[in-house]
Protein backbone atom coordinates (compact mmCIF):
# COMPACT_ATOMS: atom_id res chain seq x y z
CA UNK A 1 0.00 0.00 0.00
CA UNK A 2 2.93 2.56 -1.06
CA UNK A 3 1.97 6.48 -0.71
CA UNK A 4 -0.98 4.87 1.31
CA UNK A 5 -2.49 4.22 -1.61
CA UNK A 6 -3.96 0.92 -2.25
CA UNK A 7 -3.57 0.65 -6.33
CA UNK A 8 -4.87 -2.29 -8.19
CA UNK A 9 -1.79 -4.22 -9.47
CA UNK A 10 -3.74 -4.40 -13.14
CA UNK A 11 -7.10 -3.86 -15.00
CA UNK A 12 -8.50 -3.49 -18.35
CA UNK A 13 -7.85 -0.07 -17.87
CA UNK A 14 -4.81 1.82 -16.11
CA UNK A 15 -6.52 5.46 -16.22
CA UNK A 16 -10.28 6.33 -16.52
CA UNK A 17 -11.63 9.98 -16.63
CA UNK A 18 -14.99 11.37 -16.76
CA UNK A 19 -14.80 14.66 -18.40
CA UNK A 20 -16.29 17.34 -21.54
CA UNK A 21 -14.20 17.60 -25.04
CA UNK A 22 -13.82 20.40 -26.29
CA UNK A 23 -11.71 21.85 -29.12
CA UNK A 24 -9.90 24.94 -29.21
CA UNK A 25 -9.38 27.40 -32.07
CA UNK A 26 -5.93 28.58 -31.44
CA UNK A 27 -5.11 31.25 -34.50
CA UNK A 28 -1.21 31.08 -33.08
CA UNK A 29 0.20 34.51 -32.11
CA UNK A 30 -2.36 36.87 -33.85
CA UNK A 31 -5.26 38.33 -31.82
CA UNK A 32 -8.64 36.55 -32.49
CA UNK A 33 -10.14 40.32 -33.68
CA UNK A 34 -7.24 39.69 -36.63
CA UNK A 35 -7.46 36.34 -36.92
CA UNK A 36 -7.99 34.82 -40.71
CA UNK A 37 -6.98 31.29 -39.99
CA UNK A 38 -6.27 28.72 -36.41
CA UNK A 39 -5.37 25.38 -35.89
CA UNK A 40 -7.65 23.21 -34.06
CA UNK A 41 -6.59 21.30 -30.60
CA UNK A 42 -8.90 18.70 -29.47
CA UNK A 43 -8.58 18.88 -25.46
CA UNK A 44 -10.93 19.17 -21.85
CA UNK A 45 -9.04 18.93 -19.01
CA UNK A 46 -10.09 15.05 -18.07
CA UNK A 47 -9.36 14.19 -21.60
CA UNK A 48 -5.69 15.68 -21.45
CA UNK A 49 -4.83 13.47 -18.97
CA UNK A 50 -5.83 10.41 -20.63
CA UNK A 51 -4.44 11.36 -23.56
CA UNK A 52 -1.28 12.18 -21.78
CA UNK A 53 -0.78 8.80 -20.22
CA UNK A 54 -1.85 6.56 -23.54
CA UNK A 55 0.39 8.57 -25.57
CA UNK A 56 3.44 9.19 -23.89
CA UNK A 57 3.12 7.38 -20.95
CA UNK A 58 1.79 3.85 -22.76
CA UNK A 59 -0.77 3.19 -20.40
CA UNK A 60 -4.11 1.87 -21.42
CA UNK A 61 -6.76 4.52 -20.80
CA UNK A 62 -10.34 5.72 -21.42
CA UNK A 63 -12.59 8.73 -21.22
CA UNK A 64 -16.53 8.94 -20.11
CA UNK A 65 -17.83 11.87 -21.66
CA UNK A 66 -20.75 13.52 -24.09
CA UNK A 67 -20.32 13.08 -28.04
CA UNK A 68 -22.58 14.66 -30.89
CA UNK A 69 -23.30 12.98 -34.24
CA UNK A 70 -21.97 16.04 -36.66
CA UNK A 71 -18.69 16.96 -38.39
CA UNK A 72 -17.04 18.46 -34.98
CA UNK A 73 -18.06 15.46 -33.32
CA UNK A 74 -16.36 13.40 -35.54
CA UNK A 75 -13.24 15.59 -35.78
CA UNK A 76 -12.99 15.19 -31.76
CA UNK A 77 -14.37 11.60 -31.51
CA UNK A 78 -11.07 10.94 -34.56
CA UNK A 79 -8.48 12.42 -32.15
CA UNK A 80 -9.50 10.61 -29.35
CA UNK A 81 -8.85 7.41 -31.35
CA UNK A 82 -5.43 8.64 -32.25
CA UNK A 83 -4.27 9.52 -28.79
CA UNK A 84 -5.49 5.91 -28.35
CA UNK A 85 -8.15 6.53 -25.74
CA UNK A 86 -10.59 3.90 -25.18
CA UNK A 87 -14.31 6.24 -25.37
CA UNK A 88 -17.51 5.35 -23.57
CA UNK A 89 -20.02 8.35 -24.99
CA UNK A 90 -23.25 9.16 -24.57
CA UNK A 91 -24.59 9.46 -27.52
CA UNK A 92 -26.46 12.88 -28.22
CA UNK A 93 -28.11 14.15 -31.60
CA UNK A 94 -27.56 17.36 -33.22
CA UNK A 95 -30.44 18.84 -34.69
CA UNK A 96 -28.86 20.75 -37.75
CA UNK A 97 -28.68 24.38 -36.37
CA UNK A 98 -28.33 25.05 -32.73
CA UNK A 99 -26.88 21.73 -31.23
CA UNK A 100 -26.45 20.02 -28.36
CA UNK A 101 -22.74 21.27 -29.75
CA UNK A 102 -19.57 20.00 -28.36
CA UNK A 103 -18.15 22.91 -26.81
CA UNK A 104 -15.46 25.77 -28.21
CA UNK A 105 -12.83 27.17 -26.47
CA UNK A 106 -11.00 30.43 -28.62
CA UNK A 107 -7.06 31.03 -27.07
CA UNK A 108 -4.60 33.19 -28.89
CA UNK A 109 -1.37 32.49 -27.69
CA UNK A 110 0.00 35.64 -26.89
CA UNK A 111 3.99 36.94 -27.29
CA UNK A 112 6.26 38.82 -24.91
CA UNK A 113 4.57 41.35 -22.82
CA UNK A 114 1.26 40.26 -24.13
CA UNK A 115 -0.74 37.95 -22.23
CA UNK A 116 -3.02 34.37 -24.18
CA UNK A 117 -6.63 35.52 -24.16
CA UNK A 118 -8.55 32.45 -23.45
CA UNK A 119 -12.47 32.64 -24.14
CA UNK A 120 -15.40 30.39 -24.82
CA UNK A 121 -18.79 29.32 -26.73
CA UNK A 122 -20.50 26.20 -24.51
CA UNK A 123 -23.93 27.28 -25.38
CA UNK A 124 -25.79 24.35 -25.03
CA UNK A 125 -23.29 22.08 -24.38
CA UNK A 126 -23.49 18.13 -24.75
CA UNK A 127 -21.44 17.19 -22.01
CA UNK A 128 -23.21 19.96 -19.72
CA UNK A 129 -26.45 17.74 -20.17
CA UNK A 130 -24.93 14.83 -18.66
CA UNK A 131 -26.58 13.40 -15.92
CA UNK A 132 -26.44 10.57 -13.01
CA UNK A 133 -27.46 7.36 -15.10
CA UNK A 134 -26.33 8.15 -18.19
CA UNK A 135 -23.12 5.47 -17.51
CA UNK A 136 -23.48 1.78 -16.65
CA UNK A 137 -20.31 2.51 -14.09
CA UNK A 138 -20.66 -0.98 -13.34
CA UNK A 139 -20.29 -2.45 -16.56
CA UNK A 140 -17.73 0.10 -17.03
CA UNK A 141 -15.22 -0.63 -13.88
CA UNK A 142 -16.45 -4.93 -14.47
CA UNK A 143 -12.53 -5.44 -15.58
CA UNK A 144 -10.77 -3.65 -13.02
CA UNK A 145 -9.98 -0.30 -13.42
CA UNK A 146 -7.10 0.95 -11.35
CA UNK A 147 -7.50 5.26 -11.65
CA UNK A 148 -10.43 7.01 -11.70
CA UNK A 149 -10.05 10.86 -12.37
CA UNK A 150 -12.60 14.28 -13.16
CA UNK A 151 -12.32 17.60 -12.66
CA UNK A 152 -13.50 20.94 -11.56
CA UNK A 153 -14.38 22.41 -14.53
CA UNK A 154 -16.49 19.60 -15.43
CA UNK A 155 -18.10 19.52 -12.37
CA UNK A 156 -18.73 23.69 -13.16
CA UNK A 157 -20.93 22.95 -16.41
CA UNK A 158 -23.99 22.55 -14.65
CA UNK A 159 -26.23 21.46 -11.77
CA UNK A 160 -26.41 17.71 -13.21
CA UNK A 161 -22.59 17.13 -13.75
CA UNK A 162 -21.36 17.43 -10.41
CA UNK A 163 -24.10 14.12 -10.03
CA UNK A 164 -22.39 12.56 -12.46
CA UNK A 165 -18.56 13.06 -10.94
CA UNK A 166 -20.09 11.72 -7.39
CA UNK A 167 -21.66 8.49 -8.87
CA UNK A 168 -18.63 8.00 -10.65
CA UNK A 169 -16.56 8.12 -7.54
CA UNK A 170 -18.91 6.01 -5.67
CA UNK A 171 -18.57 3.38 -8.11
CA UNK A 172 -14.78 4.13 -8.46
CA UNK A 173 -14.65 3.57 -4.56
CA UNK A 174 -16.78 0.41 -5.13
CA UNK A 175 -14.46 -1.30 -7.41
CA UNK A 176 -11.28 -1.08 -5.83
CA UNK A 177 -9.86 2.00 -8.10
CA UNK A 178 -8.00 5.31 -7.02
CA UNK A 179 -9.66 8.15 -7.39
CA UNK A 180 -8.00 11.63 -8.00
CA UNK A 181 -9.50 15.18 -8.73
CA UNK A 182 -8.35 18.66 -10.40
CA UNK A 183 -10.15 21.72 -8.54
CA UNK A 184 -9.39 24.06 -12.11
CA UNK A 185 -11.52 26.29 -10.48
CA UNK A 186 -12.69 28.60 -12.88
CA UNK A 187 -15.08 31.32 -11.26
CA UNK A 188 -16.58 32.03 -15.08
CA UNK A 189 -17.88 28.65 -15.18
CA UNK A 190 -19.60 28.85 -12.05
CA UNK A 191 -20.92 32.45 -11.94
CA UNK A 192 -23.09 31.16 -14.45
CA UNK A 193 -25.39 28.79 -12.85
CA UNK A 194 -24.24 29.06 -9.20
CA UNK A 195 -21.65 30.90 -7.91
CA UNK A 196 -18.92 30.79 -5.97
CA UNK A 197 -21.00 29.26 -2.66
CA UNK A 198 -22.64 26.63 -5.12
CA UNK A 199 -19.03 26.06 -6.34
CA UNK A 200 -17.64 25.31 -2.53
CA UNK A 201 -20.80 23.08 -1.64
CA UNK A 202 -20.44 20.83 -5.11
CA UNK A 203 -16.50 20.28 -4.77
CA UNK A 204 -16.63 19.70 -1.19
CA UNK A 205 -19.17 17.05 -1.79
CA UNK A 206 -16.92 15.84 -4.32
CA UNK A 207 -13.83 15.70 -2.21
CA UNK A 208 -14.99 13.91 0.07
CA UNK A 209 -14.68 10.70 -2.61
CA UNK A 210 -10.95 11.63 -3.33
CA UNK A 211 -7.89 10.03 -2.52
CA UNK A 212 -5.42 12.28 -4.42
CA UNK A 213 -6.48 16.13 -5.12
CA UNK A 214 -4.73 18.76 -7.41
CA UNK A 215 -5.12 22.24 -6.83
CA UNK A 216 -2.86 25.54 -5.40
CA UNK A 217 -3.74 27.52 -2.99
CA UNK A 218 -6.10 29.69 -4.80
CA UNK A 219 -8.28 26.57 -5.83
CA UNK A 220 -7.93 25.38 -1.93
CA UNK A 221 -9.51 28.26 -0.70
CA UNK A 222 -11.52 29.76 -3.85
CA UNK A 223 -12.97 25.97 -4.67
CA UNK A 224 -13.54 24.30 -0.96
CA UNK A 225 -13.80 27.45 1.13
CA UNK A 226 -10.53 26.87 3.40
CA UNK A 227 -9.07 29.68 4.78
CA UNK A 228 -5.42 30.58 3.79
CA UNK A 229 -2.74 33.09 2.96
CA UNK A 230 -3.85 36.06 0.70
CA UNK A 231 -3.32 35.09 -2.65
CA UNK A 232 -0.44 36.60 -4.29
CA UNK A 233 1.12 37.94 -0.94
CA UNK A 234 4.36 35.74 -1.80
CA UNK A 235 6.13 34.75 -4.59
CA UNK A 236 4.66 32.16 -7.27
CA UNK A 237 7.31 29.73 -6.75
CA UNK A 238 7.45 29.75 -2.98
CA UNK A 239 5.29 26.78 -1.92
CA UNK A 240 4.96 27.75 1.78
CA UNK A 241 1.18 29.08 1.16
CA UNK A 242 0.10 25.77 -0.26
CA UNK A 243 2.02 23.35 2.40
CA UNK A 244 0.30 25.64 5.07
CA UNK A 245 -2.72 24.91 3.96
CA UNK A 246 -2.35 20.81 4.30
CA UNK A 247 -3.30 21.01 7.50
CA UNK A 248 -6.33 22.41 6.71
CA UNK A 249 -7.40 19.76 3.91
CA UNK A 250 -5.89 16.87 5.97
CA UNK A 251 -8.53 17.97 8.61
CA UNK A 252 -11.77 18.98 6.54
CA UNK A 253 -10.64 15.50 4.08
CA UNK A 254 -9.31 13.14 6.15
CA UNK A 255 -8.58 10.40 3.27
CA UNK A 256 -6.75 12.64 1.11
CA UNK A 257 -3.34 11.21 0.91
CA UNK A 258 -1.82 13.14 -2.14
CA UNK A 259 -2.44 16.98 -2.84
CA UNK A 260 0.05 18.38 -5.24
CA UNK A 261 0.36 21.66 -7.59
CA UNK A 262 2.04 23.49 -10.19
CA UNK A 263 4.42 26.54 -9.15
CA UNK A 264 4.76 29.41 -12.38
CA UNK A 265 6.02 32.59 -11.96
CA UNK A 266 5.03 34.54 -15.53
CA UNK A 267 8.42 37.01 -16.38
CA UNK A 268 6.38 37.03 -19.88
CA UNK A 269 3.75 35.28 -22.32
CA UNK A 270 6.95 33.19 -23.49
CA UNK A 271 9.35 32.77 -20.45
CA UNK A 272 8.38 31.14 -17.08
CA UNK A 273 9.84 29.85 -14.02
CA UNK A 274 8.28 26.22 -13.53
CA UNK A 275 8.19 24.32 -10.59
CA UNK A 276 6.15 21.80 -8.51
CA UNK A 277 5.24 20.65 -4.95
CA UNK A 278 3.25 17.75 -3.12
CA UNK A 279 2.19 16.40 -0.26
CA UNK A 280 2.17 12.88 -0.31
CA UNK A 281 1.21 10.91 2.90
CA UNK A 282 2.78 13.19 5.59
CA UNK A 283 5.80 14.14 3.75
CA UNK A 284 6.49 16.96 1.34
CA UNK A 285 8.43 16.91 -2.04
CA UNK A 286 9.81 19.62 -4.17
CA UNK A 287 10.37 19.52 -7.65
CA UNK A 288 13.47 20.94 -9.24
CA UNK A 289 12.93 24.59 -10.91
CA UNK A 290 13.76 25.20 -14.75
CA UNK A 291 13.16 28.59 -16.96
CA UNK A 292 10.72 27.63 -19.58
CA UNK A 293 10.42 28.89 -23.13
CA UNK A 294 6.90 28.87 -23.62
CA UNK A 295 5.56 27.71 -27.48
CA UNK A 296 2.27 27.34 -25.61
CA UNK A 297 1.11 27.19 -22.51
CA UNK A 298 -2.38 26.02 -22.47
CA UNK A 299 -2.37 22.28 -20.81
CA UNK A 300 0.87 22.24 -18.70
CA UNK A 301 -1.26 21.47 -15.53
CA UNK A 302 -2.78 18.59 -17.01
CA UNK A 303 1.05 17.68 -18.44
CA UNK A 304 1.84 17.50 -14.54
CA UNK A 305 -0.96 15.80 -12.83
CA UNK A 306 -0.43 13.19 -15.91
CA UNK A 307 3.09 12.76 -14.93
CA UNK A 308 2.59 12.32 -11.65
CA UNK A 309 -0.38 9.89 -11.77
CA UNK A 310 2.09 7.86 -13.94
CA UNK A 311 5.06 7.92 -11.41
CA UNK A 312 2.24 6.76 -8.73
CA UNK A 313 0.59 4.21 -10.89
CA UNK A 314 3.89 2.94 -11.31
CA UNK A 315 5.32 2.66 -7.97
CA UNK A 316 8.04 5.39 -8.09
CA UNK A 317 9.63 7.05 -5.19
CA UNK A 318 7.68 9.83 -4.23
CA UNK A 319 10.13 12.09 -5.29
CA UNK A 320 10.60 10.97 -8.94
CA UNK A 321 6.96 10.92 -9.53
CA UNK A 322 6.32 14.56 -8.42
CA UNK A 323 9.63 15.30 -10.85
CA UNK A 324 8.13 13.29 -13.65
CA UNK A 325 5.16 15.11 -13.31
CA UNK A 326 6.90 18.45 -13.22
CA UNK A 327 9.16 17.10 -16.23
CA UNK A 328 6.16 16.70 -18.44
CA UNK A 329 4.49 19.51 -17.93
CA UNK A 330 7.52 21.44 -19.05
CA UNK A 331 7.88 19.77 -22.09
CA UNK A 332 4.12 19.74 -22.77
CA UNK A 333 4.62 23.52 -23.01
CA UNK A 334 6.65 23.33 -25.88
CA UNK A 335 4.34 21.87 -28.33
CA UNK A 336 1.50 23.51 -29.73
CA UNK A 337 -1.98 22.34 -28.45
CA UNK A 338 -3.27 20.89 -25.22
CA UNK A 339 -2.06 17.28 -25.26
CA UNK A 340 1.63 15.72 -25.43
CA UNK A 341 3.27 15.34 -27.54
CA UNK A 342 6.22 13.98 -25.92
CA UNK A 343 8.32 10.10 -25.40
CA UNK A 344 8.12 8.91 -21.75
CA UNK A 345 11.95 8.38 -22.44
CA UNK A 346 12.16 12.03 -23.46
CA UNK A 347 10.50 12.65 -19.70
CA UNK A 348 12.36 10.60 -18.16
CA UNK A 349 15.41 11.95 -19.14
CA UNK A 350 14.30 15.29 -18.66
CA UNK A 351 13.28 14.37 -15.08
CA UNK A 352 16.80 13.44 -14.23
CA UNK A 353 18.38 16.78 -14.96
CA UNK A 354 18.22 16.38 -18.97
CA UNK A 355 19.28 18.94 -21.23
CA UNK A 356 17.91 20.72 -24.84
CA UNK A 357 21.52 19.44 -26.26
CA UNK A 358 20.95 17.58 -29.82
CA UNK A 359 20.20 13.84 -29.51
CA UNK A 360 21.38 11.89 -32.26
Amino acid sequence: MKYGLNILPNGVLDFLSLGALVHRLDPGIIPFRKASECHIHVSGGEFNCAANLSDCFRLKTGIATAMVDYPIGDLIAERVRAMGVMPFYKQFNHNGVNGPNMATVYSDRGYGVRAPVVFYNRSNEAAAQLKAGDFDWKAIFAGGVRWFHSGGIFAALSETTGEVIIEAMQAAKAAGAMVSFDLNYRAKLWNIWGGQARAQATLRRIVENVDVLVGNEEDLQLGLGLQGPQAGSRSKLDPGAFFGMIDKVVVEFPQVKVVATTLREVHSTNRHSWGAVAWINGQTFNSPTCELDVYDRVGGGDGFASGLFYGLLSGEPEQEAVNLGWAHGALLTTFPGDTTMATVEQVRAFAKGGSARIQR
